[in-house]
């Protein structure tokens, strides 16, 4: 089984073909995405960049342009002083659907 690590969105993802993976707001809901992977491991043999594995590519298709992640709240409290402010945030993400390693 083929893994690679690819980076988008300023992270790495470590994805296998046929993963479905959270990532980073892209856009064009239905288009393919092409990405030169940082490492890939393919068995036994490990491949490392420098800084990304030259003639190997992974495809993926993304399946949903626009999702929102779970809320994240955060919360300002000073004990005695009437200060009490709470935030919400819903971070912006896509949907990939990892096809081909090659």
């Amino acid at each position: 089984m083929k893994k690679a690590v690819i980076a988008t969105g300023g992270k790495q993802y470590l994805v296998t073909e046929g993963e479905t993976i959270n990532v980073e707001l892209l856009d064009g809901a239905g288009k393919s995405i092409v990405f030169t992977p940082l490492l890939v491991i393919d068995g036994e043999k490990t491949t490392v960049g420098t800084p990304e594995v030259a003639g190997v590519k992974v495809t993926a298709d993304i399946i949903e342009a626009d999702v929102q992640a779970d809320k994240v709240t955060s919360i300002r409290y000073k004990a005695k002083k009437r200060v009490h402010t709470v935030r919400g945030h819903r971070q912006r993400q896509a949907v990939l659907k990892i096809n081909k390693i090659t």
